[in-house]
């Protein structure tokens, strides 16, 4: 029991953790209106991913590049997924 909590409580802290420092999701209207300055594109590619997973991974990698916030500019699920993104300082 000791054992399903622990595992539990890590889960509920990394799921708060991601949060606090992910990447956000903006729309054109964002980037606009919070004069965001662009800095590159990302992507991601694998196979059969909820969009919650996609934006997920998305938001991880424009963390590794250092941007604030990314647009997704393309996105396709076909038994496998793709999804490419504008990153934002």
């Amino acid at each position: 029991m000791k054992t399903t909590f622990t595992f539990a409580a890590l889960g509920l802290a990394s799921v708060l953790s991601f949060g606090a420092a992910a990447a956000d999701l903006v729309t054109q209207q964002d980037v606009a209106s919070q004069n965001l300055q662009p800095i590159g594109t990302i992507s991601v590619s694998g196979i059969d991913a909820s969009p919650t997973a996609i934006r997920q991974h998305l938001s991880r990698k424009a963390d590794k590049e250092g941007a604030s916030a990314y647009r997704v500019v393309e996105a396709y699920t076909n038994g496998n997924y793709h999804a490419t993104a504008e990153i934002y300082k």
